[in-house]
């Protein structure tokens, strides 16, 4: 199914699932352009469908106030909350009292459960595939019958996430002694990540040998 066909029966079966009143109201409302670029230029090809993702999903502050996050994703257990957030919007609309309780309820959110995370809508609509990569990432945490699909990209990931932590330049050494694998395979996972432009040679010396590596700018940002 063409992702214009499928869009427009997971609106409408969500707003068919809503009583007449300020949810639905706030579905046909809130689900605008950025949110549908989001589904079209990340979730779409990342999932394929829209198994267990709400969009305009209600959840309650600390103050009993309605929320409306963009979307939730929600299979089983897990409860993920998706923000697409536009910077000017964003900025032009906060002062330090939306900023204390933006902060608060995010917090509170993960208190109950829920994981929160957001979006720039530049990248959604100009660098799609990092947002696609990163929220790979995020999900696969939840997804452990995925992982025999592609064990390389689960390693992948990881490692990202272990450059992260280490917040130096990652060595196959680190690579090596974090997965208990050989040398060999260390070299390489790093050398695939080099050629898919998320990390890069760090320099040292003449440069005549790579001895360790370093994630590229604009991804120690988005872990910022």
């Amino acid at each position: 199914m063409l992702f214009e066909a499928a869009h427009e029966q997971f609106i409408s079966r969500h707003i068919a699932a809503r009583a007449a009143g300020e949810r639905q109201d706030r579905l046909v409302r809130g689900h605008r352009h950025a949110e549908t670029l989001f589904l079209r230029n990340v979730w779409w090809p990342l999932q394929g469908h829209f198994d267990g993702l709400h969009p305009e999903y209600e959840v309650a502050d600390w103050r009993g106030r309605s929320y409306f996050a963009d979307f939730a994703w929600l299979p089983g257990y897990t409860r993920l909350l998706i923000e697409i957030k536009g910077f000017s919007s964003h900025v032009r609309d906060m002062d330090r009292r939306k900023f204390s309780n933006e902060l608060n309820r995010e917090t509170f959110l993960y208190a109950m459960g829920y994981q929160v995370i957001s979006f720039a809508y530049d990248d959604v609509e100009q660098q799609p595939e990092q947002c696609i990569h990163l929220l790979r990432m995020v999900m696969s945490r939840y997804e452990p019958s995925r992982a025999p699909v592609s064990q390389a990209l689960l390693m992948e990931q990881e490692t990202i996430r272990l450059a992260v932590r280490l917040a130096r330049p990652i060595r196959p050494i680190d690579v090596k002694q974090h997965f208990s694998i050989d040398y060999k395979p260390a070299v390489r996972t790093l050398r695939e990540l080099c050629a898919k432009g998320w990390l890069r040679p760090a320099q040292r010396g003449n440069g005549e040998r790579i001895v360790s590596y370093e994630l590229v700018h604009g991804v120690l940002e988005y872990f910022n």
